[in-house]
């Protein structure tokens, strides 16, 4: 049975992020998934990185925080991970940033190797779903910002962790979109999150 993290970033229980959400936990908890589900906003979660908590390049400090202490228990046990969120000015929102920054520390999800800063990833998560919604069209991100949540995911944060293979899909543009395409885009969300089984 594999066990995967389900991260959500939005703060308003309505969202579009929270039926995405709630799409992909139910269908992979349909397949059989033992899934750790974790709503970061509703959850509470600290995105502050302390000073403590920086530890050395090899190793994260302990904390006192028993819910850090958790999720980095929790993170080094999955088989995949899901990351949904919105794009707000390019980049994720701050809890999951700060979850990045707090859960995914050295001794926990990398190790550097060499002097020259290349990490070994620490991970057993070989695949990662992340699933964002946008107002901005696909031209202008393209084009104009160059992508960034994609450079962030696919090239600063996960393989840096040992996940090699990133899938991203992105919802958009949500405002205007009608109930069909919603329909439409949880049930590409549910397909997608499936096949991280294969």
């Amino acid at each position: 049975m594999s066990t995967i993290g389900v991260y959500l970033a939005h703060p308003r229980p309505g969202s579009f992020n929270h039926a995405l959400y709630r799409a992909v936990v139910d269908e992979l908890r349909e397949r059989g998934c033992e899934v750790r589900a974790h709503d970061l906003y509703a959850d509470g979660f600290a995105p502050l990185l302390t000073a403590e908590e920086t530890g050395t390049v090899d190793s994260a400090e302990e904390s006192t925080d028993h819910r850090l202490a958790l999720h980095r228990a929790e993170v080094a046990t999955l088989d995949a991970l899901v990351l949904i969120h919105p794009n707000w000015w390019g980049m994720p929102p701050a809890v999951l940033a700060g979850w990045v920054q707090r859960v995914l520390a050295p001794g926990v999800a990398y190790k550097l190797g060499t002097a020259d800063g290349e990490p070994a990833g620490l991970l057993r998560a070989g695949r990662a779903l992340v699933l964002n919604t946008s107002d901005t069209p696909e031209a202008r991100e393209r084009d104009e910002f160059g992508d960034p949540l994609e450079r962030i995911w696919a090239a600063c944060v996960l393989p840096y962790v040992g996940v090699t293979d990133v899938r991203r899909t992105v919802f958009r543009t949500v405002t205007d979109s009608s109930d069909a395409l919603r329909a439409e885009w949880l049930r590409q969300a549910r397909e997608q999150a499936a096949a991280l089984l294969d």
